[in-house]
């Protein structure tokens, strides 16, 4: 466990010196790994362990609405999406549903490679 110092560092590391760009995306990236591992821990029917992981997607999506600026326009339709998808997620969370959990997963994919594509697109024109 010697490794986990420097790992730990590097992590942290990487978020404070993140643009805000970066860190959406690694919001984007944090929801879908604890909805990957909701999903396993209701296969394997740890329900603790399914809630806890769909807690902390619930949590970054909160942090999203939160972070989300609303002096443009589409602030609003995604603020509409991300509540969207915290309800899913609870939904998801309550009856432990694997197919909620893959529609919540799809569309969180969506928005991440669309704001991939968009910090490209800025830093090209930038």
């Amino acid at each position: 466990m010697a490794y986990q110092q420097p790992a730990q560092a590097y992590q942290s590391n990487s978020v404070t010196t993140a643009t805000p760009g970066e860190l959406t995306l690694m919001l984007y990236n944090g929801a879908l790994k604890f909805i990957k591992q909701a999903k396993a821990a209701i296969d394997n029917k740890k329900w603790d362990k399914a809630n806890e992981y769909n807690t902390k997607a619930q949590d970054i999506i909160s942090e999203l609405i939160i972070t989300l600026n609303r002096q443009y326009p589409v602030a609003e339709q995604m603020l509409l999406l991300y509540e969207y998808l915290q309800r899913r997620l609870v939904e998801a969370n309550i009856k432990k549903d694997i197919e909620i959990l893959e529609e919540v997963e799809g569309l969180v994919v969506e928005f991440r490679d669309t704001w991939k594509q968009a910090m490209i697109l800025a830093k090209t024109q930038g």
